[in-house]
């Protein structure tokens, strides 16, 4: 009975009960879908960890212990119900080098998961993992901290992403792999990919672009690595502001697949292919820069301003003598006004004027 007691008192093994551990190949599988914490006993040789279609919430600081396992490289966590990455969550696994979060509807990702001088972290997987604006806006505030400098793949595909914040990409500059694809991005004019140097696959596929500027395609040639950008399922508008993109496109050999890109809109150019687009199709005839044309706007609506103005002045110097009567006539009238009341208030101030005054109204 004493040695009962005694055993069951002992921790379990995960590897005999909740995970599957391979010693051969240092990998620890947990696919236990009652699983609400990271196992506290997993072996120290592991390198490769998956907990996946688990139950587990929350990853909080501590949860990996510390020194308990020194070379886990690869931690896979997808598709789990994980909500919220506290911090310090992830500082204790110095030779971290792939993460993957992918499939988890986080609520919470903490700047601060990583270890405070940053991270080893090479690849970093976040499909579908970024809905919520606030973990989206907590990313791009560890990735422009340089947190993440190492970073050579970031998947950040199927997360509904409309705008990316300007400098997001800054402080990334080994990365090699940027995957945004299956968002709703509408444009990426505020977005540099400036210092990307080593950047060689970029996929856009799969967005709401209409048209790329000049200045996104400036800086797409200036990347000497950049070989690969994928650009199909776009809703690419052809007006006017597609000429860039088009004359790019026949002149570049990054695209992939580039024969297959085709309009979206307007409705006489439907399914017609951006390289066969000729400059006398477009229809010009409504300025298509906001920008521009607002600046004209205001230019304009300046000079009218002046106009008025200049118009006001000569009407006033035009009738400068009637002007100045009148302005004699409001001044005369306004002091005949105050000494009356000045007149009312010496009578009020003297008792004996005030009985006079009072005698003789009566």
């Amino acid at each position: 009975l004493l040695l009962g007691c005694v055993w069951s008192q002992q921790p379990t093994d995960p590897c005999q009960t909740l995970c599957r551990c391979l010693e051969a190949t240092e990998t620890v599988k947990c696919l236990d879908g009652n699983l609400t914490a990271v196992p506290t006993d997993l072996p120290p040789y592991v390198r490769s960890l998956l907990i996946s279609g688990s139950r587990l919430s929350r990853l909080p600081a501590g949860a990996f212990p510390a020194r308990r396992l020194p070379h886990l490289s690869a931690l896979n966590l997808s598709h789990n119900h994980l909500r919220d990455v506290e911090a310090g969550s992830l500082a204790s696994l110095p030779s971290l080098r792939q993460l993957d979060l992918s499939g988890n509807p986080l609520v919470s990702l903490s700047p601060l998961a990583f270890a405070e001088g940053g991270s080893p972290l090479e690849e970093l997987a976040l499909r579908g993992a970024l809905r919520d604006q606030g973990v989206f806006l907590s990313l791009a505030t560890m990735l422009q901290a340089g947190t993440l400098r190492n970073l050579s793949r970031l998947e950040m595909a199927d997360n509904g992403l409309l705008l990316l914040p300007a400098g997001i990409f800054s402080s990334l500059p080994a990365l090699r792999t940027l995957d945004l694809s299956n968002n709703s991005l509408v444009g990426l004019r505020n977005v540099s990919f400036q210092g990307l140097g080593q950047l060689q696959s970029l996929d856009l596929s799969g967005n709401s672009l209409g048209v790329l500027r000049n200045g996104t395609l400036a800086q797409f040639r200036s990347l000497p690595a950049l070989r690969s950008i994928s650009l199909g399922r776009n809703t690419w508008v052809c007006d006017c502001a597609i000429e860039d993109l088009v004359a790019w496109l026949k002149e570049s050999d990054q695209v992939e697949g580039k024969e297959a890109l085709t309009c979206a809109y307007p409705e006489n150019m439907l399914g017609k292919a951006l390289l066969k687009i000729d400059s006398s199709e477009l229809d010009c005839s409504v300025p298509i820069d906001l920008p521009s044309q607002l600046q004209t706007s205001y230019v304009f609506l300046g000079i009218v301003l002046a106009l008025i103005g200049a118009i006001f002045l000569l009407v006033l110097y035009l009738n400068r003598k009637g002007i100045k009567k009148w302005m004699h006539n409001i001044r005369d009238a306004c002091r005949d006004h105050m000494e009356g009341y000045h007149y009312r208030y010496e009578i009020n101030a003297d008792p004996r004027l005030t009985n006079l005054s009072s005698n003789s109204d009566v």
